[in-house]
């Protein structure tokens, strides 16, 4: 009986593994029918010189003057100028060209030899910004949202009351709005004071990364909060009676208990964070959708660039997720 109820388990098991597959085939057949239809020319061979590509390197004369010899050969080789009493070498290590030859005149900026080298692409370049944006934004949205967390629930009214008027600023106005006012108040004030005390101006970036933070921070408030609530009381009162003060009882028994049950929800919030970093674009910060807009204008071929921009993000989210699984089965284990 056991034997025949396995049986049916794994018929319908590998029956239904083959309706996901139907389904997905008939998904990727409908897309490229639809593709097929519509009076567009398609030039993926565009995309990955937008992804990495190789640059060609100029190595030029610093001062004009005689090309005095060519020392060695080949990745040896070694250009002399001379200018009268001054005189340049230039190695041509790297370089696949030497474009001169002895008793040649050269002037400043001619070039004397070329080489290739791989360079991340402007699609690569706004992915690697993206995921720096985020990472440091992530970190943080969860120190402030650690004490946002705690002074939610502090029986202090100024901690409690300035954690909850901070939540509800933050989640009741929209992103884009915040991203403005850090950018185009905060932003202006706060440099422009530097400038007075003969500081350095703050890039654009650092604003982009605090707007992302304190948006994160107050979701993050709201879920630390809830982990921390959901612990039985018991557990505190044990710790309490133990000797312990209530920091210690926060930092040793409660919130690690808390944080095996707020990663789920903490991992959603940031991998919406991922997305939303896209509107740093508006200030111009070139993360992965601006770079993107960046590569459509110069190439003309938006439908191309819009699919690759979503499978870039599709690898950043799907490889955070997998982080915060493979943490929670640690935790777990634990």
């Amino acid at each position: 009986m056991a034997k025949l109820e396995e049986l049916r388990y794994r018929s319908a098991y590998f029956l239904w593994v083959g309706v996901f597959f139907i389904g997905v085939f008939a998904l990727i057949a409908l897309l490229y029918g639809a593709t097929a239809k519509i009076d567009y020319v398609w030039h993926w061979f565009d995309v990955p010189k937008y992804i990495v590509n190789q640059e060609r390197i100029e190595i030029t004369a610093g001062i004009g003057g005689e090309v005095a010899a060519i020392e060695g050969e080949g990745k040896d080789a070694v250009v002399i100028v001379k200018d009268g009493d001054d005189s340049e070498s230039y190695a041509m290590a790297e370089a696949e060209e030497i474009w001169v030859t002895k008793g040649d005149f050269v002037t400043p900026g001619k070039i004397l030899g070329i080489y290739h080298k791989w360079q991340p692409g402007i699609l690569l370049q706004g992915m690697w910004l993206t995921l720096k944006v985020s990472m440091y934004a992530i970190v943080f949205g969860i120190l402030i949202g650690m004490l946002g967390g705690i002074a939610r629930i502090s029986k202090n009214p100024a901690l409690k009351w300035s954690a909850i008027c901070y939540v509800e600023l933050i989640r009741g106005s929209p992103l884009l709005v915040q991203i403005f006012i850090w950018y185009f108040v905060l932003a202006t004030l706060v440099n422009r004071l530097l400038m007075v005390y003969g500081f350095s101006e703050i890039d654009a970036l650092y604003y982009g990364v605090a707007a992302l933070a304190c948006f994160t921070g107050a979701y993050v408030t709201e879920i630390v909060r809830a982990g921390i609530q959901s612990i039985h009381r018991g557990q505190s009162e044990a710790a309490r009676s133990l000797g312990m003060t209530g920091p210690q009882a926060m930092y040793y028994i409660i919130l690690p208990q808390a944080m095996r049950r707020i990663l789920p929800p903490l991992a959603g919030q940031f991998i919406s964070l991922i997305k939303d970093s896209s509107l740093l674009g508006m200030i111009a910060i070139r993360e992965l959708t601006k770079a993107t807009r960046e590569a459509i204008t110069i190439s003309l071929s938006p439908y191309e660039f819009w699919f690759v921009c979503a499978i870039l993000y599709l690898i950043l989210t799907f490889t955070l997720s997998m982080a915060v699984q493979y943490m929670e089965r640690k935790m777990a284990i634990q």
